[in-house]
């Protein structure tokens, strides 16, 4: 593949990443925003800041303490600040696995049309082969079989089976 070519595709990524960002709803912008700020380093010294700074004023300066010790309206703030960390975090990441799950779908779709692609070119690859007198590589067991369809319906169904007997063999060893 040539420099050009990898360049196309990084550009092609690139443009579909932006659409995606561009497509955002202004919520979501806003929603990424603060995610992106409570996952820095920066939230991480603000909230040590804050912290900090109400235990001292509650516990070593000499003026009204308006939440003494136990701190009990500190760990209400806190909770309340958890509760809103967690619903912008999973709002955040129920996008992410939204656009994840686009990925996968058109990962799936290239990699069908691909073996597309592959068995018929080793069906051309086999005629050709038995016309210059390679007869016998061509029609080896091995070729014979890559250059049929692959059913996907029957390959899913044969790893789900797979997938259920080893769950049932995990449960019985476990007991």
């Amino acid at each position: 593949m040539s420099l050009n070519q990898i360049q196309e595709h990084i550009e092609l990524i690139a443009k579909h990443e932006m659409e995606f960002l561009a497509q955002r709803t202004a919520t979501e912008r806003f929603a990424d925003s603060v995610a992106e700020f409570i996952g820095s380093l920066q939230f991480v010294g603000l909230n040590l800041l804050i912290y900090a700074t109400w235990i001292l004023i509650n516990t070593v300066l000499p003026m009204h303490h308006f939440d003494p010790r136990p701190f009990a309206l500190l760990q209400t703030c806190v909770a309340i600040e958890a509760i809103f960390v967690a619903s912008f975090i999973l709002i955040r990441q129920g996008r992410l696995g939204r656009r994840s799950d686009e990925r996968d779908h058109l990962m799936l779709q290239i990699l069908l049309l691909t073996e597309r692609e592959v068995t018929a070119v080793l069906g051309m690859d086999r005629k050709i082969a038995e016309q210059v007198g390679l007869g016998r590589e061509a029609n080896r067991q091995e070729v014979r079989e890559l250059s049929k369809d692959t059913s996907i319906d029957a390959m899913a169904q044969t790893i789900k089976e797979s997938i259920t007997a080893d769950e049932k063999q995990a449960a019985v060893s476990t007991e």
